[in-house]
């Protein structure tokens, strides 16, 4: 029984301190690196994460943009893979409609935590923390 207590009350008082510090009065300081970005110009499924332009983006994620405009060739074999969403941070939708590339990460030995995901309605959404976070990216 105390086994199952523990877990619950230190949800009760991780939460509040954790939301509390995660506020911020709105306005971008030396501590917050993303860009402002004017509303008048976000398409209607990017209302939810925050946006990025496709030219601040790394010169990586713009190459891998290109590949996708040209439909190949991917030099990983998971690009173009159907992404799950499972950890539910874009907007839902059915198996399928999210797709992922991966984004190069000098020095990495592997894929990295880079990727973009793009969405059957010309979503196009990029992660640098493996899918922790998602900016929408406004072309």
């Amino acid at each position: 029984m105390l086994l199952r207590f523990v877990p619950r009350v230190l949800v009760c008082l991780l939460l509040p301190l954790a939301l509390l510090t995660g506020c911020t009065s709105g306005q971008p300081g030396p501590q917050d690196s993303t860009p402002a970005v004017a509303t008048a110009v976000e398409p209607s499924w990017a209302g939810g994460p925050v946006t990025v332009r496709e030219s601040e983006l790394p010169a990586e994620a713009r190459r891998t943009l290109r590949l996708i405009d040209d439909a190949g060739p991917f030099p990983h074999a998971r690009d173009g893979a159907v992404f799950g969403s499972f950890e539910g941070l874009l907007p839902a939708h059915k198996r399928g409609y999210h797709h992922e590339y991966t984004v190069g990460t000098p020095g990495s030995r592997d894929r990295g935590a880079r990727r973009v995901v793009t969405g059957q309605g010309d979503e196009i959404y990029y992660t640098d923390d493996h899918y922790d976070t998602f900016r929408a990216v406004l072309r």
